[in-house]
């Protein structure tokens, strides 16, 4: 599936500069407000941003590698959570309604029937990736499938509500070690740096995790192209993340990207169209292991640094008011001309 990013229109840029600077505040007192400011008019090319009906997508799979007992979440957990965050009673529900954002539920590939009725898009490509120890966790069609459902998720909500702003979240037991797998790969970062305790697992749990990752890449015999990397350890609900991420940077939506699954799901979809990084917003530093190193390798800059790790979105949705604040600064704060107030920088 192809996709048209385009990158940045910079001919407003200086124009977005001397509004904001002219700002009655000492210049860059704002700190990051002020770059979120330039980033949103960038991206909507005007000097007045809005934010627009806000969604956030959960896509849900289960993983093949969790045979392999690097998670201490069952993998009933995954059906039974997305079917929790239906009923409206989940962590990423109560932040979703605090924030006024709509929260769309896809099952991706959930090793489970879950009954018509509950407000799940179904998009299952399979009952859960295969063991990607022993071979590639998709195959490159269900990769295409995963890309294209992605994609239309986000144009049926642009078109519908309007959404011009969209933040992505994930349920999948075992999702923690495909993310680790993606994030050695797209950044040349040291495997065992990239793998930490998912979903709870204590030291001799990790030391487990971290020799089934090395052998299952070991045992890698894929191409070297980004894709073949995607399939052979990537989960359905990642690859759909993707592409979502990428259709929403082609229609100029603002990306809030949240934790570490959703960070090595960016950092895939870069590596595929490197301009999708302009539109995204990185919501918050979380303790996942190797988190912090994987936004470094992206050159980003966390809003939050909460101790957040549940996944869901909940750290996207988290940083949405301080956005928000980016917008109403550059729309409601008067300039020093029209304040009568002394420029005094």
């Amino acid at each position: 599936m192809n996709f048209d990013i385009k990158p940045l229109d910079q001919s407003l840029r200086n124009d977005i500069i001397a509004k904001i600077d002219n700002l009655t505040k000492p210049k860059g007192s704002l700190g990051m407000l002020e770059e979120i400011a330039l980033q949103l008019c960038l991206i909507q090319k005007t000097l007045t941003p809005e934010l627009r009906q806000p969604h956030n997508v959960l896509f849900a799979a289960d993983h093949g590698i969790i045979e392999e007992g690097v998670t201490v979440s069952p993998k009933e957990v995954t059906w039974q959570q997305l079917s929790h965050f239906s009923k409206g009673g989940a962590g990423i529900n109560f932040l979703c309604e605090q924030h006024g954002f709509k929260l769309v539920l896809v099952d991706s590939g959930v090793d489970y029937d879950i009954p018509s009725g509950h407000g799940i898009i179904d998009m299952k490509i399979d009952r859960g990736t295969r063991n990607f120890l022993h071979g590639p966790a998709m195959t490159a069609e269900q990769l295409d499938e995963c890309l294209a459902n992605g994609a239309k998720v986000v144009e049926e909500i642009s078109k519908s509500t309007g959404c011009n702003i969209i933040s992505f979240g994930e349920m999948g037991s075992g999702n923690t070690s495909a993310s680790s797998m993606w994030m050695h790969l797209f950044t040349g970062i040291d495997l065992d740096l990239c793998i930490g305790a998912g979903a709870g697992l204590d030291n001799p749990g990790i030391r487990h995790k971290k020799d089934v990752l090395r052998r299952a890449l070991d045992n890698y015999s894929g191409g070297d192209d980004t894709l073949s990397k995607m399939a052979w350890f990537g989960g359905f609900e990642m690859v759909m993340a993707v592409g979502g991420m990428l259709k929403a940077a082609e229609l100029g939506m603002t990306i809030i990207v949240d934790g570490f699954i959703m960070t090595s799901c960016i950092l895939a979809a870069s590596r595929l169209y490197p301009n999708v990084i302009d539109y995204a917003i990185f919501g918050h530093q979380g303790d996942e292991s190797g988190h912090k190193l994987m936004i470094g390798a992206l050159g980003a800059r966390p809003l939050l640094h909460l101790g957040l790790r549940l996944g869901e979105g909940s750290g996207a949705v988290c940083a949405y008011p301080i956005i928000e604040s980016a917008v109403r600064m550059i729309n409601r704060m008067d300039q020093f001309g029209d304040a009568n107030v002394t420029r005094y920088f």
